[in-house]
C-alpha cells in the first residue's frame, strides 16, 4: 500500500452528530417540505425512502446542528439496525436526522467520504461489538466513534479504492431501480385488470361490496386466496445459502428452509409496508408472516394488491407497529375466475422474471464487493494487482 497515517476519525471529521426527534414524537411530523431521516431509511450500503418522514421549517431549524450535506455518511447508532451505513443521496436534500442516526463528514482535505463509508462497512464486526456494551439496547456514543482509527492512505489510493467499489455499488443501484420500474410496469397492469377492468369492458358487470364487477366474480377475504402462516426463530440455524427474511428484508444466509415456493411475506412488526414476493426456498423470521396459495396463481395477483394497500394503517401495536392475522384474513378482495386469475399470472411473469435476474446478479455483485472490501481496505490486495 502507498504511504498511510493512523487517525482517528476525531481528526479526520469535521462533524459527528445526531439529531433529535421534534416534540411529541411522530405523531409531529407536519408534513413539511423537510425530511427527518430515521434508523429504518438507513440500509447497508442504500438509502431507503420507505416510512420518511416529514417535518416543516419550523421544526426543522431547531435541527439545524444535523443539516444533511450531499454525501454525508450516515451510520445508524441505536437498537436493531445499529451500524447500518450508507450515503446521503443528494435528492433527498434538504434533510436532518433523528437521534438514532449519525452524520459523519470527513474532512475533504484527508479523506473521501466514500472511504469513511467503506471502512464502516468494513469494521462493522467491531462497531456490533462495541455498540453491545450498553445497559439496554445496542448503542454507538459519539465518543465511541470519534476514537475509530484509520489506516488512512492519501488521496489518490483513497480515489482508486472508491473507484473499483463504487462501480459495483452503481451497477447494483441501476438494477434496483429497474426493478421498481418493473413493478410500477406491475402494478399499472394490476390496476388495469382489477381496478379499471380494462379487459372485460365488453362483458355484464354486477353489483359488489367494492363497486361493479365483472359477472361470475364475487368479493371475498384475503384467507379465501392465502393461508397465512407465522415465521419461525432463526437463531438455531447455521449459515447456508437460504434467505432468512424480516420485515426490513434478508437478514441474513442460513441452512433452513420453511417453504419452498411462492408465498407472500407480509410483516408482522416493524415496517409493515414491506410486502414481498418470493418464489425460492426461505426462511422467514418470527415477525414476518409467510403465505401458502390456496388457489393456483394468485400470489402475484396478492402481492400487488397488499403492496398498494396502506398495511401500516391498520396497525393494531402501540409501541412497535403490529399487524394480526385476524386483520389480514378479513382484508376484503376481489376474487375473479380461476382463468382469469391464470391469464394475469401469465402476462406478469416476465416482469417479475426479469426483477429476479436483476436480484441474481446484484446478489453475486454484493459478494464480489463484500470479497474485495476487507482486502482493499487492509492493504492486503494491490490494485495493480487486481487490474491485471
Amino acid at each position: 500500500m502507498e504511504e498511510t497515517k493512523i487517525y482517528k476519525f476525531s481528526e479526520l471529521c469535521s462533524k459527528i452528530g445526531s439529531g433529535a426527534t421534534p416534540k411529541g414524537g411522530k405523531e409531529s411530523y407536519l408534513g413539511g417540505n423537510i425530511a427527518l431521516i430515521r434508523s429504518q431509511n438507513v440500509l447497508d450500503f442504500n438509502f431507503s425512502v420507505d416510512g420518511l418522514a416529514y417535518i416543516n421549517n419550523e421544526q426543522a431549524q431547531k435541527l439545524n446542528n444535523v443539516s444533511i450535506e450531499e454525501n454525508d455518511v450516515l451510520l445508524n447508532i441505536t437498537g436493531d439496525s445499529v451500524a447500518r451505513a450508507c450515503m446521503a443521496p443528494s435528492w433527498i436534500l434538504p434533510a436532518r436526522v433523528n437521534q438514532h442516526v449519525a452524520i459523519i463528514r470527513g474532512n475533504a482535505d484527508l479523506v473521501l467520504n466514500d472511504y469513511l463509508l467503506y471502512f464502516l462497512q468494513y469494521k462493522k464486526s467491531y462497531l456490533l461489538s462495541i455498540s453491545q456494551g450498553g445497559a439496554t439496547r445496542n448503542a454507538l456514543t459519539k465518543r465511541m466513534i470519534e476514537d475509530i482509527e484509520l489506516l488512512l492512505p492519501n488521496l489518490s489510493h483513497q480515489r482508486k479504492v472508491v473507484s473499483i467499489l463504487r462501480s459495483l455499488d452503481s451497477k447494483i443501484e441501476l438494477n434496483r431501480r429497474i426493478n421498481d420500474n418493473l413493478e410500477q410496469q406491475a402494478q399499472a397492469l394490476f390496476k388495469s385488470w382489477f381496478v379499471d377492468f380494462e379487459p372485460f369492458k365488453g362483458e355484464k358487470f354486477v353489483e359488489s361490496q367494492l363497486g361493479m364487477i365483472p359477472k361470475g366474480w364475487k368479493v371475498g377475504t384475503l384467507s379465501d386466496l392465502l393461508d397465512i402462516r407465522y415465521g419461525k426463530d432463526h437463531k438455531k440455524l447455521n449459515d447456508g445459502n437460504i434467505p432468512v427474511y424480516g420485515s426490513g428484508g434478508i437478514m441474513r444466509l442460513a441452512d433452513g428452509i420453511l417453504y419452498n415456493g411462492e408465498s407472500v411475506l407480509i410483516p408482522r412488526k416493524g415496517t409493515l409496508n414491506n410486502v414481498l414476493y418470493v418464489n425460492w426456498p426461505f426462511w422467514t423470521v418470527d415477525t414476518m408472516f409467510y403465505s401458502i396459495e390456496k388457489v393456483p396463481n394468485v400470489a402475484k395477483y396478492c402481492h400487488l394488491l397488499l403492496s398498494k394497500l396502506d398495511l401500516a394503517s391498520m396497525n393494531s401495536g402501540s409501541a412497535v407497529p403490529s399487524m394480526t392475522t385476524d386483520i389480514l384474513n378479513k382484508i376484503q378482495v376481489i376474487v375473479a375466475n380461476q382463468d382469469v386469475f391464470s391469464s394475469f399470472n401469465e402476462c406478469i411473469s416476465s416482469l417479475y422474471l426479469k426483477a429476479k435476474i436483476n436480484l441474481d446478479e446484484n446478489k453475486r455483485l454484493s459478494e464480489t464487493r463484500d470479497l474485495l472490501l476487507p482486502k482493499l481496505m487492509s492493504g492486503r490486495l494491490i490494485i495493480k494487482d487486481l487490474h491485471s
